[in-house]
């Protein structure tokens, strides 16, 4: 419907401006060599008073907006009579005048659909045939008349043949679209299960005493996992991006924590590529979505892990006009200045000697380029040959400072032990990786396949979002809250579309992470729902879980 009426307005306001136009071609015909102004002055003063009509129909859709078939049929006679009055009073002069007929027979069929073209354009060959019979003129010229019939039919019906056509593209674009759309949705969840839970199974592999062998072995399979999950969060970015299915939650947030959180994420990645990591200390506040702006300096942070190995890597935060910039300095091998204006284009990459050992297709920084216009940030990059590259995120506005919470590590390290979790997942792997990894950081599982009849005494519940047909998590998470009384710390882990599975928790205060979960992040998150076991459960450890390309 809004599109209907905002198409009537336009309409009404183009014939506005048709008929100044028409008004202007009038009046200066008049003037020209051989031409009798008085001829003109019947047909401008009836322009003019059209104009007068036109602006108070416009008003009258502006006032009554929808769908009205018979005022948009009234508009096409309110056209085709104002139109046929001036060829027939302005004669030979006037003809012109004719591509409004036009432009009333194709504006209607393209706004409103072929039924209103067939009717414009039986009006159009009536309003022909009366100004044929009332105009000593083309009655002199039947052929003339004759091609501007065929021209007032032949167009409409090519129009319709397009219209059509473009309908039935449209239709199958969009079937299309909703095709590939579904078999997305599904190959995530189905890539994103296995590579949950060989992450879980490496980190179960890295809690135990391993060997120098051994050790190196699960380094080698988890950077390989990396790497994976990297490309993968990529293209799926990407695709959610080109959906606009990403709308920024903005938060007060202390830089520098969160840029340590960052590197402490990122410790075994920089690791493997011989990357020391350097942050310098900061006390800012910004408003920001955390989600999207871990995974801009992730995907930078990445690229400096691949084209800047064995080299250090600084990040800062610095003024930047009124507002603040994140930094992130390298000394790796540099880009040409020839490729810097392409560098943020979709699957680009600079091709240097021995690019084929470096993972990656190129969408890392376009990704943070449009994450960036999204938000409002600027993204810049200097580069020099065998110097290294400066990215920069400017345009975080500083906030207000607020309380921030104390962080003891060594106090942390203990705090899941003795916790009791209910573990509730269908898929068999995932469950006896994630029980694993619980019971080696020292929490009590009760690992459950399926959420009927099922009874516990827990501390908090981690479910699995799909859990067959029979239930949810969401609902295996109320009827255990409902159980015992009270609202139950939980955890929504899920492979399917988050924002869908966000708007179906309400109020609830249930966290949500989206697999494949980092093990970094699924402690912190149920050290989370620990400290803060109620209201704030849900606002501490969901605004990871939005958007978290990367963010391993």
């Amino acid at each position: 419907m809004k599109v209907e009426k905002d198409s009537e307005l336009d309409q009404a306001t183009l014939r506005i401006i048709v008929a100044g136009c028409a008004l202007v071609y009038v009046g200066l015909i008049g003037f020209l060599p051989g031409q009798n102004v008085e001829t003109y002055v019947p047909v401008i003063i009836y322009i003019f008073l059209f104009m007068l009509g036109s602006i108070a129909l416009r008003m009258a859709i502006a006032r009554w907006p929808g769908h009205y078939p018979a005022r948009r049929i009234l508009g096409m006679v309110y056209d085709y009579t104002g139109t046929s009055y001036g060829l027939v009073v302005g004669g030979e002069g006037a003809l012109p005048i004719y591509a409004v007929m036009v432009w009333v027979n194709l504006g209607n069929g393209m706004r409103f659909g072929s039924r209103y073209l067939a009717i414009a354009t039986v009006l159009a060959l009536f309003a022909l045939f009366m100004v044929f019979l009332l105009t000593p003129f083309w009655q002199a010229q039947p052929y003339m008349v004759l091609m501007l019939m065929i021209t007032s039919t032949v167009i409409p019906v090519y129009a319709h043949i397009l219209l059509k056509r473009t309908r039935l593209a449209s239709e199958e674009a969009i079937a299309a679209n909703l095709e590939k759309s579904r078999f997305l949705a599904q190959a995530s969840h189905d890539l994103r299960q296995p590579i949950h839970s060989i992450g879980l199974f490496t980190a179960c592999l890295r809690e135990a005493n391993l060997g120098v062998d051994e050790r190196r072995l699960v380094d080698n399979i988890d950077r390989s996992l990396l790497n994976v999950s990297q490309l993968f969060r990529s293209i799926l970015d990407l695709y959610t991006l080109d959906n606009g299915r990403i709308l920024p939650k903005y938060e007060t947030v202390h830089l520098g924590q969160f840029l340590g959180d960052l590197v402490r994420q990122n410790a075994e990645a920089a690791r493997w590529a011989g990357v020391e990591l350097r942050l310098r200390p900061c006390a800012q506040w910004v408003r920001a979505d955390p989600g999207l702006l871990a995974t801009m300096v992730q995907n930078v942070l990445s690229n400096c892990f691949k084209y800047a190995a064995e080299r250090p890597v600084l990040i800062g935060v610095r003024r930047h006009g009124d507002g603040l910039a994140i930094v992130i300095y390298d000394q790796g091998r540099g880009i040409a200045e020839e490729h810097l204006p392409k560098i943020f284009d979709e699957f680009y990459r600079v091709r240097q000697l021995r690019d084929k050992d470096v993972e990656g297709v190129g969408l890392g920084l376009s990704i943070v380029k449009r994450l960036g216009q999204l938000v409002g940030l600027e993204v810049t990059l200097k580069s020099r040959l065998d110097r290294g590259t400066a990215v920069s995120l400017h345009g975080l506005q500083a906030a207000a400072p607020q309380r921030l919470r104390s962080r003891d590590d060594a106090l942390q390290s203990g705090l899941l032990t003795g916790l009791r979790v209910c573990l509730v997942e269908d898929d068999r792997n995932v469950l006896l990786a994630t029980s694993a990894l619980l019971e080696r950081w020292g929490c009590v599982v009760q690992a459950e396949t399926a959420a009927e009849d099922l009874l516990t005494d827990c501390d908090i519940i981690v479910a699995d979002y799909d859990l067959g047909t029979r239930a949810s998590g969401i609902e295996c998470i109320d009827s255990i809250r409902e159980q015992r009384g009270w609202a139950v710390p939980a955890l929504i882990i899920t492979g399917h579309d988050i924002e869908k599975i966000q708007a179906a928790l309400h109020d609830r205060n249930i966290a949500i992470l989206s697999k494949p979960v980092h093990p970094v992040e699924l402690r912190a998150t149920l050290r989370a729902l620990r400290e803060t076991p109620l209201a704030s459960a849900h606002r501490v450890a969901a605004p990871e879980a939005v958007t978290r390309s990367g963010t391993e």
